[in-house]
């Protein structure tokens, strides 16, 4: 047990101790019987000359090194996406280069599994017609392939801001659809994770909206592995699961209700594609483990200490939740720092940040509580709070 002095939001100060960490295997003696991909946190390099604001540079150790721990748990992994802060800071020329590590990493390690994520970032802010966001689509996805990735279709904010209707996303998707060369994972990311994705497929109403992707998914569904919804909002999955094209699968995005969503309801279920899955690695690892094994009280028990952490980190605004998914990296020896590109350690206050130590705490996931009581002394210090 390790104590710390922490500060409650009445700005009190109260001593805390830690309970002992639950113990769960470091690596996955056999497959699951579902896919899981943790969408992985990049490691910023803090001694490089560089403005962290305009200028991505990455620790290549410890970033690849994350992607063998979640590969050793049994999990893929979904790179360069948004928990690798695509679009908030890991820019098109660095992430391409992530994915060529991360495809050259996955050559040493047996089964392991990669998908990485294909979008128009590189357009940058303003207008773009909609024969650019083709012509973007495209380079990035002949990028990947060319280096023998998987792709995960990303959701575009150029897309959105360009198209005038449902018709363009159709025009769009049915281009990059016909040309890719291997099964891709579609992704609908919501306006939560995304303010710039709002009224995406051309509609404001998610049942309008879903209409449209599940006619482009009908369409192409040789070509498409699965669709992965980020919205939030689990009797819309429930439902589409039942709507989706036999053989697509539905990838769980829902960082709330995922344990519920994995598990299915005995007819059908969802494989998962998740940031928290970063952050609760052995617990998920475990948890996905007992359900492979037919115990899915265990599955429920293991996961459900991690739900409430999951809720916090994924708070509104949730497009900040990484700051909370690289914190939980740093607490558990994962990283030797606590900075983030593009300065996104400074997204979430001090209180978001101990409240995340305390959750994690409570579902038993501080591997090392007496190295985590000196690190979150340390970002405590920073803030003037001597613990």
């Amino acid at each position: 047990m390790a104590t710390i002095t922490l500060p409650g939001p009445d700005r009190s100060l109260r001593r805390y101790a830690t309970q002992p960490p639950r113990a769960f295997p470091a690596r996955a003696a056999e497959p699951f019987n579902r896919v899981a991909l943790a969408a992985a946190h990049v490691v910023a390099d803090p001694l490089a000359s560089a403005d962290p604001w305009i200028e991505t540079r990455l620790d290549w150790d410890a970033t690849i090194a994350y992607r063998r721990h979640l590969w050793a748990l049994g999990f893929g992994v979904a790179e360069a996406m948004d928990t690798a802060q695509r679009g908030a800071g890991l820019e098109w020329s660095s992430a391409l280069e992530l994915i060529r590590h991360s495809l050259d990493a996955a050559k040493d390690v047996p089964g392991a599994l990669l998908y990485c994520g294909a979008g128009t970032d590189h357009l940058g802010a303003g207008a773009h017609r909609l024969d650019q966001v083709i012509s973007a689509y495209e380079k990035q996805v002949a990028a990947i392939e060319e280096l023998g990735g998987r792709i995960v279709l990303m959701a575009s904010r150029a897309l959105a801001a360009a198209a005038r209707g449902p018709g363009d996303y159709a025009k769009v998707y049915d281009r990059i659809l016909g040309q890719v060369k291997n099964k891709v994972i579609l992704h609908w990311l919501g306006d939560m994770f995304d303010p710039a994705l709002a009224g995406y497929w051309g509609h404001k109403d998610l049942d309008a909206a879903s209409d449209v992707m599940l006619d482009i998914v009908k369409r192409h569904r040789t070509k498409i592995d699965g669709v992965k919804i980020s919205l939030l909002d689990k009797q819309r999955e429930v439902a589409l699961r039942w709507l989706l094209p036999e053989g697509v699968r539905m990838y769980t995005g829902d960082d709330f209700n995922y344990a519920e969503l994995i598990a299915g309801d005995g007819e059908r279920h969802s494989d998962a594609l998740l940031g928290i899955f970063d952050a609760i690695a052995p617990a998920a690892s475990a948890a996905l483990a007992a359900l492979a094994h037919d115990e899915p009280k265990r599955f429920h028990d293991i996961l459900a200490p991690t739900v409430p952490l999951a809720r916090h980190i994924f708070r509104a605004p949730t497009r900040f939740y990484k700051t909370g998914v690289v914190f939980m990296a740093y607490l558990n020896g994962h990283q030797r720092h606590f900075t983030m590109v593009a300065g996104q350690e400074s997204a979430r206050s001090l209180l978001h940040l101990v409240e995340i130590f305390q959750l994690a705490d409570a579902a038993g996931l501080l591997a090392d509580p007496d190295l985590a009581c000196a690190r979150m002394a340390t970002v405590l210090r920073l803030h003037g709070v001597e613990p």
